[in-house]
């Protein structure tokens, strides 16, 4: 088969890859979760885009979705089995949204580290479905075919998402009341302060720590407002004693960056609505962190 690799061909096939990469990056990891991951996928589709008959391509920015969202389809599935296996709670992989215009210019839909984390529970079709049409506005009928079903079953799987979504989180707070939130809530969890921590948080909140077995963190999710204040009560001497706190950018939304000795030690991230603090966030993987703070991505 003819893949048209001759020097002119390759060097536009580059430019169409390289104009597509952002959304591509995009697409995989709002699927996966992890921006190792999808840039292993982005890469594959790069290898098949080289070795594509590009003459019959009428659409490359389309051919390139549809190869980049069966790759993380397929990826998932082997992804969901690590994970499974991971030491405490799972987290997504944080992205530093502030350290590139570039990042989730397209649209912040399910780009939030709350949202993935909830997309996780769904299947990867159902997840990809929800993706390519919140985030990048395909119609159901361009969905459909990279998906390979029907446009009817399309919109079932996206329907199934947002019912997901909508029954396991309200409606998030602004930017500016997610800051101010997560200030009360810091300088409470700092202070020690139990009664502060019980104002801000919601009856049901849960806490997670993302230590991936390296870091001593809970390996359990901590629920509720009475047990989620007292954990933070009980091991705030230790935790926050001669640290720093920087304010950074997470996945679109403030979050705070917590080092010790010049070294990264936790990203603290929150998902608040109205009624207060829904989720607390503890990104502490040493693999993530590090990824975070030295290598912004471009997508």
């Amino acid at each position: 088969m003819h893949n048209g690799n001759d020097g002119g061909s390759l060097e536009e096939a580059t430019r169409e890859f390289t104009k597509a990469s952002p959304r591509l990056f995009g697409i995989a990891y709002r699927v996966l979760g992890s921006a190792v991951e999808a840039e292993d996928v982005v890469q594959e589709a790069w290898l098949r885009w080289q070795n594509t008959d590009r003459r019959t391509i009428r659409e490359p920015a389309a051919f390139l979705a549809t190869v980049t969202t069966r790759l993380a389809i397929n990826l998932s599935q082997s992804a969901r089995m690590r994970r499974e296996s991971y030491i405490g709670p799972w987290l997504p992989d944080p992205l530093d949204t502030a350290a590139d215009p570039q990042v989730g210019a397209e649209r912040a839909e399910a780009l939030d580290l709350a949202v993935l984390f909830l997309l996780e529970k769904l299947n990867a079709v159902e997840r990809a479905a929800y993706v390519l049409r919140e985030a990048f506005e395909y119609s159901y009928k361009e969905i459909a075919a990279i998906l390979e079903t029907s446009e009817g079953n399309t919109r079932q799987l996206v329907s199934r998402a947002r019912k997901h979504l909508s029954s396991e989180r309200r409606e998030p707070v602004s930017s500016d009341a997610h800051r101010r939130l997560l200030e009360v809530f810091l300088a409470a969890a700092q202070n020690g302060d139990l009664r502060g921590l019980e104002e801000v948080l919601t009856t049901d909140v849960v806490s997670y720590a993302d230590g991936g077995g390296v870091r001593g963190a809970s390996r359990i999710p901590v629920f509720g407002k009475e047990h989620v204040s007292k954990y933070l009560v009980a091991f705030a001497p230790r935790f926050w004693h001669e640290t720093e706190v920087h304010w950074v950018e997470v996945n679109g939304r403030p979050a705070v960056l917590i080092s010790a000795d010049g070294k990264p030690m936790a990203l603290l991230c929150v998902d608040a609505s109205d009624r207060g603090i829904e989720r607390i966030m503890w990104v502490l993987n040493p693999d993530k962190l590090n990824r975070y703070v030295t290598s912004p991505i471009g997508y």
